[in-house]
């Protein structure tokens, strides 16, 4: 009976698949059946032998040393994001993503300090646990009750919320799997995984991807219901005394019509308290 490769082989497989002979240097000699590098290939460029790299795919071998995983990280060219996560894979990182509990007190009064911009916290699970006034009128009930993900991919109004949806929910998707990669991720995680999959083609697609990066500075085009289109630079930043929460600021360009719209939002928030 074939071994599953499980999420280490997986991992890897996927890495190598999106690799081409010119990324790495190598010459391509033609006659492959396989997209991206061969095994072979990069075993040579990790310096380990191709049968040990083919067991590490295969998942007949799951305990790589930290300088091997250090090796295959360099030869597949992973970003720092997805170099953490396949340490972790190979739980040669802390096993357990912490719980942080709830927001403290200074960080919501932080976010409330924001007057020109939404201001928002999500936990592992990508429930929004504490948001500003502007923010909430931002997300709107469906994502501040079910949580960012569930409404990406299950709500039928993101798709005309985000005028980009699909590179949002890519984002999401990759975003989440960082948290997938602890030994012991957050309890509400792997639920989460395993529900989205059942309940959304494009999420399985996109799960099934391999690809891993934490959220950052992005920018998000929206149409929202209440001011219309909006352009927003968001930036997310780990709560650095409550590992595991993310703060994200939403802001728009000075002087710009999404500044106006997204002080009219501060405005209806404050007009219906």
């Amino acid at each position: 009976m074939t071994t599953p490769p499980g999420p280490l082989g997986a991992f890897l497989r996927a890495q190598r698949a999106r690799l081409t002979p010119a990324d790495v240097g190598l010459p391509d000699v033609g006659g492959r059946r396989v997209q991206g590098l061969r095994r072979e290939e990069v075993a040579v460029l990790a310096g380990v032998s191709a049968d040990y790299y083919a067991r590490l795919e295969q998942g007949r071998e799951s305990t790589p040393s930290a300088p091997v995983v250090e090796s295959l990280a360099t030869a597949l060219r992973l970003s720092p994001d997805a170099r953490g996560h396949v340490f972790r894979l190979a739980r040669l990182a802390p096993g357990v993503q912490p719980d942080p509990g709830p927001v403290s007190g200074e960080l919501q009064q932080l976010i409330d300090a924001f007057p020109h911009a939404a201001a928002y916290v999500i936990d592992p699970g990508f429930q929004i646990i504490a948001a500003n006034t502007t923010a909430r009128m931002l997300l709107g009930e469906a994502q501040l009750a079910h949580g960012a993900m569930d409404f990406v991919f299950l709500d039928p109004s993101a798709r005309s919320y985000f005028l980009h949806w699909d590179r949002v929910a890519r984002a999401a998707v990759s975003a989440l799997r960082l948290g997938a990669g602890f030994r012991t991720p957050h309890p509400a995680i792997l639920p989460l995984i395993a529900r989205l999959r059942a309940q959304s083609p494009e999420f399985d697609t996109y799960w099934q991807d391999q690809t891993v990066a934490g959220l950052s500075m992005t920018v998000k085009s929206i149409d929202h219901p209440q001011v219309g289109r909006l352009t927003l630079t968001y930036q997310t930043l780990d709560v650095r005394d409550a590992p595991g929460q993310q703060l994200t600021v939403a802001t728009a360009a000075a002087g710009s019509p999404s500044a106006d719209g997204l002080a009219l939002l501060g405005t209806l928030a404050a007009a219906q308290r």
